[in-house]
């Protein structure tokens, strides 16, 4: 049975969280850490979404730290899936940090991620094909193509 085609739309996870003493540093700012692990669990989410089955994560290839997030501010996580190749996905993750009391937002980090979908065996499987419709969706999978092309060529250079 061949897999649907879906659109990054069909994809999309958003959570929140609010940054507690646990999760900072001595400076009140929240770990990389802990800001990771979030993306990671929202990532896999969407990935999950997207495949309709267990995805692992195979690599977190990019994560920019824009500006700090602080004890007490609100953290809402975006994430979607922006390419597919044959069995793997990038996740493209928006981290927002949220001031409660004047609702202020701020982009504070970006990350992309890359899952393969897995059978209950955990051998990878064919992921269903992503078919972008909206000119953001359309860019974020141009952008997603190059920075595929771009991992390959890195892990060829370097393996050697």
């Amino acid at each position: 049975m061949p897999n649907p085609i879906k659109t990054p739309a069909d994809s999309v996870v958003e959570t929140r969280y609010l940054v507690m003493p646990g999760h900072a540093n001595a400076f009140g700012t929240a770990f990389g850490g802990a800001i990771m692990s979030w993306i990671d669990m929202v990532a896999a989410m969407a990935a999950q979404k997207h495949c309709s089955r267990e995805v692992v994560t195979a690599g977190i290839d990019s994560v920019a730290f824009e500006s700090p997030i602080r004890i007490g501010d609100q953290v809402i996580l975006l994430a979607c899936v922006n390419y597919v190749s044959k069995t793997s996905m990038e996740v493209g993750v928006k981290v927002i940090r949220e001031n409660p009391a004047t609702g202020e937002q701020i982009t504070a980090t970006r990350a992309f991620l890359t899952f393969v979908a897995v059978d209950e065996n955990h051998r990878p499987v064919a992921a269903p094909k992503l078919t972008p419709k909206t000119d953001d969706e359309q860019r974020r999978w141009k952008n997603a193509a190059l920075r595929v092309k771009t991992r390959k060529q890195l892990r060829q250079q370097t393996i050697r």
